[in-house]
């Protein structure tokens, strides 16, 4: 009986550098969709696709440098944002319902 998988075929870093280079670039596009930062796009990597962690270390600078803003932003955008007092004045409005109960 045939069993038709799906075999996936990346491209040889010493063979095909600049496919290499252009597929880990994708990896790291797609890695930061899901929201990672550097070391957890890395592990990912190096987990799923077989890629070293050197390889990915050297393509992430590249697009830092490429993309400074867009990397501000994005790093901006992950880090927990501060305590405000929104919050605070939150806080009593929930007390008072669970008086109710």
């Amino acid at each position: 009986m045939y069993h038709n998988y799906q075999v996936h075929h990346f491209p040889c870093l010493h063979c095909h550098p600049h496919t290499y280079i252009r597929m880990v670039q994708n990896l790291i596009e797609r890695c930061l969709l899901l929201r990672m930062d550097r070391d957890q796009c890395v592990k990912a990597l190096a987990e799923h696709a077989r890629i070293r962690p050197l390889v990915t270390l050297t393509v992430w600078k590249e697009l830092l440098k490429e993309n400074k803003d867009f990397f501000q932003s994005y790093f901006r955008s992950l880090s927990p944002r501060p305590f405000t007092n929104r919050y605070v004045q939150r806080a009593p409005r929930f007390a008072r319902r669970n008086q109710w109960r």
